[in-house]
């Protein structure tokens, strides 16, 4: 897989959104949090995983830290993000969460990306 983040691998849909929070699973590695879900309904682009990131509001009142921090949670995905072998056939929705009070280095959120989605990897062999 190509180490890009396309639009089509964007998730944008808030009721799908809702549903990760509701229903989805958990991997944490502190400050970084994975929430992920199995999808079930077909997109019309054969996307494995989408993904989004998310920074609380309540932590970091200014937008400019908050958009650096997403970011970094994006471009360390991008870099990391897993292979399509891994899914196999089942499509996932992903949701990275930075919860962490203080402004993160860019080689710690690197390292805590890396950790959750091989962390979720693993899982998924299994």
């Amino acid at each position: 897989m190509s180490a890009t983040f396309p639009k089509t691998e964007k998730l944008k849909s808030r009721k799908e959104i809702a549903l990760l929070f509701s229903e989805g699973k958990t991997i944490a590695k502190y400050p970084v949090r994975l929430l992920f879900r199995k999808t079930t309904t077909t997109t019309t682009t054969n996307v494995p995983i989408k993904a989004a990131v998310s920074v609380s509001k309540r932590n970091f009142k200014n937008a400019v830290d908050r958009n650096h921090i997403k970011r970094l949670l994006r471009e360390s995905y991008r870099k990391n993000k897993p292979s399509p072998n891994i899914e196999g056939a089942d499509q996932f929705s992903f949701l990275l969460l930075y919860t962490a009070k203080e402004m993160p280095d860019s080689n710690v959120i690197e390292t805590k990306v890396k950790a959750v989605l091989t962390k979720f990897a693993k899982e998924q062999l299994s």
